[in-house]
């Protein structure tokens, strides 16, 4: 049987026709494709921009060391360290590719990854710093200065075979800065972005507005020069938009630029949020007959040729619900016909969790087309403060209740929300990752992270974990952040390459071949924690070793991944059983079953915690025991552990008859950024 490599031609089609013949011989062929998980509640995410992770080269470079990290928070200056041109570089392509993530993969499954999830690969403009792959040119071809097709069609290959599963980020609500916007009489070199939004049914160039007759689209060059409005001028791939099809006008909104933000009526398809320009990036008009099913068509060339085994997709807060439904259904009958049959479709929805209930009410609970939606509103944001031990543990799980339109403990909706604590964007609060918050002095900088993954890894849903986290990336000392502009308000600042290079890629004003093969030595490399040249793969710091255990305490028992979710009562001396406050211990069941699981996280950096810990009584009579299962405080101390609650320990369900006979047991001196987790020693 056929694999998807035989698929592979020399090079990418340049029209539709192209992609419908590929999909079409891989139908016809029965290609064998990689199947999907039963539940992606059983997979672990990991979320990573192709250019900041690896460029396959770190055996060239030094590791940085957790001490030369503390070294360097110590640190009260460097002069000899320009934080501008460090900075810079932040905003330049830095060199990662596909077959760097293909080296690491090692490095991912050790971690307990099954799942990543790869920011855009396709082409993007040849004269723009879109390293975040957002600007799509070429919605056929994998950007050059990340690889070839073949580069990722094999790591999907080789991924499988190592377990991993891959997703791929689309774009479908708009694509890059490919033309621009020329008034009448306006010389086309001069075209133009972002000029002010005209309302439905308007556009440039539409005859019933003097404001807007006349106007004309620019085709742009390689320069990012408008030259032509024809399509037959299009001669060059790095020219204007490919496939062929996507030259032509009709197929974008051309309403200029209004808000992106909150929209009365979600549900109108016209409203602003939906028609307007991404800034440059230019919208699609979905509503047009043949553009939203050629771009459905573009996106199946990509599952048929690559056997990648879910979306991410971009923007949906901008799409009609109609048109995200159609989309998805359309995915998902493809991949039902290849054997993918659970294919995940995970919805970004930018613009507060209101969108995000609406979106998946409609296109996830009655149509099932969208499986899941990426949790970036303000559960992200009290996540990282109940870790924080700035908020109480309720705060967070309290997302979880009956009254919180679909995120219910007692259903079985772990399937339909994926736990972000970073990414890319914050697209809510300050653009700086979890770690860099957490003072320099504290002596769990270097894993405090662990508390807000262990909430994620072991609460309902599924969990992503963006790249750099699991070492505690946090950018640089907190005494040199004052020489960075726009620290905490760009995103640049959670997206430092962790593979280290040397320099950034040559200047966008190069050559593309130059683009590829040459650096621009004038720059540092935009290095984490404010260095350069040294690589961050470290399997051995504190945050990947206390990661990489719950990753695989969680796949080894369902129960952590698949049980109903109770907030546990804690008593603290001088208090009753009560939710805790702020500080303390959060500790909550999982209960599959006749099974139940204890999790128990210490939010306090300072100071170890303890209490009496509420366990369901119906399931565990007086006596019954539990044995821990997991302590990261030991898993980072190895064999010399003194502390409390080491593994294959167990304790004792009592009963107290002071507060009314509450089943609970007893945890003490939990240390700080530490966790534990416990199960019940019996199946009866």
């Amino acid at each position: 049987m056929s694999t998807p490599i035989s698929l592979l031609k020399p090079d990418r089609p340049d029209s539709m026709s192209g992609a419908r013949d590929l999909i079409n011989l891989a139908i016809r062929e029965g290609v064998f494709y990689y199947p999907s998980p039963i539940s992606w509640r059983d997979e672990v995410l990991y979320f990573l921009l192709p250019d900041r992770f690896s460029d396959g080269n770190e055996s060239t470079r030094p590791l940085l060391t957790r001490e030369e990290i503390a070294a360097l928070r110590q640190t009260a200056s460097r002069p000899d360290w320009n934080w501008q041109q460090w900075a810079e570089s932040g905003t330049r392509w830095q060199g990662g590719t596909i077959s760097g993530i293909k080296s690491q993969l090692r490095y991912l499954k050790d971690l307990g990854i099954t799942a990543i999830w790869i920011g855009p690969v396709f082409k993007q403009r040849i004269g723009l710093n879109s390293y975040h792959g957002y600007g799509i040119q070429d919605f056929l071809d994998v950007d050059p200065r990340f690889g070839t097709r073949e580069d990722l069609v094999k790591l999907v290959s080789e991924s499988h075979s190592n377990g991993i599963r891959i997703l791929l980020d689309v774009i479908v609500n708009h694509s890059g800065d490919n033309w621009g916007y020329v008034p009448p009489d306006g010389d086309l070199s001069s075209a133009l972005n972002e000029p002010a939004y005209k309302p439905w049914p308007h556009f440039y160039g539409s005859d019933d507005l003097d404001n807007t007759e006349g106007w004309q689209l620019a085709w742009r060059d390689a320069a990012q020069k408008g030259f032509a409005t024809e399509s037959a001028d299009i001669t060059s791939r790095h020219e204007g938009a490919w496939p062929r099809e996507f030259q032509s006008k009709n197929i974008y909104t051309r309403a200029g630029m209004g808000d992106l933000g909150e929209s009365r009526d979600i549900g109108d398809p016209h409203a602003e949020h939906k028609r307007t320009d991404f800034l440059s990036l230019k919208d699609f008009a979905l509503d047009v007959p043949g553009t939203l099913s050629q771009l459905i068509q573009c996106l199946q060339y990509w599952i048929a040729l690559t056997d990648c085994d879910g979306f991410r997709i971009d923007t949906v807060k901008h799409m009609a619900l109609e048109e995200t439904r159609n989309f998805c259904g359309a995915i998902r009958e493809f991949t039902d016909l290849i054997g993918k049959h659970n294919f995940l479709l995970i919805g970004e929805i930018a613009g507060g969790d209101n969108f995000q209930d609406a979106v998946l009410d409609y296109t996830a609970m009655m149509e099932r087309n969208l499986n899941a939606a990426l949790d970036i509103g303000s559960a992200r944001l009290t996540l990282s403060a109940v870790a924080k031990g700035l908020q109480s543990g309720n705060s967070y799980f309290d997302i979880f209740n009956e009254q919180s339109q679909g995120f219910e403990s007692h259903r079985s909706f772990g399937d339909r929300h994926v736990s972000i604590l970073d990414d890319h964007d914050h697209v809510f609060g300050s653009k700086v990752r979890f770690s860099a918050e957490v003072p320099d002095h504290f002596q769990v900088k270097d894993y405090y992270v662990t508390v807000p993954v262990a909430i994620q890894l072991l609460t309902l849903g599924i969990p992503c974990i963006y790249y750099g986290t699991e070492q505690a990336f946090a950018g640089p000392a907190s005494t040199q952040t004052n020489q960075l502009g726009g620290w905490r308000g760009n995103d640049k600042y959670l997206r430092e390459a962790m593979f280290g290079p040397a320099h950034p890629r040559a200047n966008m004003t190069e050559s593309i071949e130059d683009q590829v093969l040459l650096q621009d030595k004038s720059l540092p490399g935009f290095g984490p924690f404010g260095t350069t040249g040294k690589h961050c793969f470290d399997p051995g710091s504190p945050a990947y070793v206390r990661i990489s255990s719950l990753c695989k305490i969680r796949a080894a028992h369902p129960v952590l991944r698949l049980g109903r979710q109770y907030l546990r009562q804690i008593q603290i001396p001088g208090t009753g059983f009560e939710l805790p406050k702020a500080g303390e211990l959060v500790a909550w069941s999982r209960i599959l079953y006749n099974q139940e699981a204890l999790c128990i996280v210490n939010p306090n950096g300072l100071d170890a915690r303890g209490g009496n810990v509420v366990i369901a009584a119906e399931l565990s009579p007086p006596g019954t025991e539990y044995v821990v299962i997991a302590n990261t405080a030991q898993t980072a101390a190895g064999a010399p552990y003194a502390g409390s609650h080491p593994a294959g320990s167990k304790v004792t369900v009592k009963v107290s008859n002071q507060f009314g006979g509450t089943s609970f047991v007893e945890i003490r001196e939990i240390q700080p950024a530490e966790v534990l987790v416990l199960l019940k020693n019996s199946f009866a």
